[in-house]
């Protein structure tokens, strides 16, 4: 039997942070925590780049172009989707989870999902460096150990 799993390294690794715009006062606090998390796990500040998009919605178009471009070894989508009064957020949400999935597998590239999907505000904020932690910090860590399991798998392929 083998077992294998991930360590987050990102030494050597070039990784995209793609941001929606949308509720900047979240995201801004996700992408900070999402840079912070490469850095201090390795990744050279010089093989990372920051994408802004308009919302959560088009995130899954930026991130199948960064795919399809073939320069990254993982994606981190970070965006803050907050419940209003219509049922504009179950599109929203849905969609953006779908696509960034699909695109994923397609490209058999770890993205990472550090999308925010919440009732409030207060809620968004608690988890872009709050009581509740920083989801674009863990969705970083995740898109790592995600490449260097993929390498392991790889590598186990081959011998």
């Amino acid at each position: 039997m083998a077992e294998f799993s991930g360590t987050p390294q990102g030494a050597g690794r070039n990784v995209a942070v793609a941001a929606s715009r949308f509720n900047e006062d979240v995201t801004q606090k996700l992408v900070d925590g999402a840079l912070d998390a490469l850095t201090r796990h390795g990744t050279a500040l010089d093989d990372i780049d920051v994408v802004w998009v308009p919302g959560a919605w088009e995130l899954g178009v930026a991130v199948r172009r960064l795919l399809s471009m073939d320069r990254y070894d993982a994606v981190v989508a970070v965006g803050a989707v907050i419940r209003g009064d219509t049922p504009h957020f179950d599109y929203v949400a849905g969609e953006c989870a779908r696509s960034l999935q699909q695109a994923a597998a397609e490209f058999e590239t770890p993205v990472a999902l550090g999308v925010l999907t919440c009732d409030t505000t207060e809620q968004a904020l608690a988890r872009a460096g709050g009581d509740h932690g920083n989801k674009g910090w863990d969705a970083a860590l995740a898109a790592l150990e995600m490449v260097d399991l993929l390498d392991r798998l790889d590598a186990a392929d081959t011998a």
